[in-house]
């Protein structure tokens, strides 16, 4: 029987994805366990994403247990991963794909219905990503961006005690969760309008990139249409050379369309753009140089 060594964060949402893939290895037959990892994102908390230094603060301890051999498989958010993964590493398989929108959550008392989103003028919307924040301006210039961190139900707190009117959450998270938020208002925000991180809502299942028994196991439960389509998402951010604090996001839906949202910097709002094609392989340059083109032209 095989046993299996899981390295994870240990906020209640990555203990969820954790235990969700030790459920399906144990229908697999192997044995596993779980070991918890403190990661630099966990540990600095007063600090917005974007004034952490490097990439991969939410991974990079992590991946140094597996390089290690203390752990022999990493789960993780696939949003959370850099592009060009360490040497000696691989993404042996993804998960399904929850749904990767994000949502607006709006405290009662700032609920306008004649506003966008039903938000009211100049309210307080809590979000540390340089990625959302640049879309909230793309919709409502008016409201105050005010920097966000914590785990998922320490920022519903942080709602709920009147430091923010709204805030924005990936809805992934919030369903794994099961969170009762029927004291809020709540806004699901189309993805293919108000654009997700790469690969948001989906779990990147890392290992040694020399495991071939754990790789074969782990291919039992790769989804390869979710894997092909969050390849030209990640493809992008890779060319963009960006990280979480790159204000971009890039979706491809089931039928290939896929949305773009990117500004050169938060502060000025982002730009919108959708493509549609057959041909999934080469469309990530397409994005990218358009992009930079865009950007070269501001």
């Amino acid at each position: 029987m095989t046993h299996i060594r899981i390295g994870s964060r240990g906020s209640d949402l990555a203990l969820w994805q954790a235990n969700h893939v030790k459920r399906q290895l144990e229908e697999l037959g192997c044995t596993v366990e779980i070991t918890i990892i403190k990661t630099q994102g966990d540990a600095i908390q007063h600090l917005s994403f974007d004034k952490l230094e490097g990439k991969g603060f939410f991974t990079k301890e992590i991946e140094q247990a597996l390089l290690e051999n203390t752990v022999d498989l990493a789960v993780h958010s696939h949003k959370d991963l850099e592009t060009t993964p360490p040497a000696g590493l691989i993404i042996a398989a993804v998960s399904e794909r929850e749904d990767p929108a994000d949502l607006l959550l709006i405290s009662r008392a700032a609920v306008d219905n004649n506003k966008v989103w039903n938000l009211k003028e100049g309210a307080i919307v809590g979000t540390s990503s340089a990625r959302r924040k640049s879309q909230v301006l793309r919709f409502r210039d008016d409201v105050e961006i005010k920097d966000l961190r914590g785990n998922v139900p320490t920022r519903i707190q942080k709602l709920r005690d009147g430091q923010y009117d709204a805030i924005l959450l990936a809805k992934a998270g919030v369903d794994r969760l099961q969170i009762d938020l029927s004291e809020f208002h709540i806004l699901r925000l189309d993805p293919s309008e108000f654009v997700p991180a790469p690969a948001q809502g989906v779990l990147a299942l890392q290992i040694r990139h020399d495991d071939a028994a754990l790789f074969s196991i782990l291919q039992q439960m790769n989804h390869s249409a979710v894997q092909q389509r969050i390849a030209v998402e990640r493809k992008v951010l890779n060319l963009m050379q960006g990280g979480c604090q790159l204000p971009l996001g890039v979706y491809c839906d089931e039928d290939h369309v896929v949305y773009v949202s990117h500004a050169s910097h938060w502060e000025e709002g982002s730009n919108w753009y959708e493509y549609a094609t057959d041909d999934l392989e080469s469309l990530a340059e397409i994005i990218a140089e358009d992009l930079k083109e865009a950007a070269g032209n501001d």
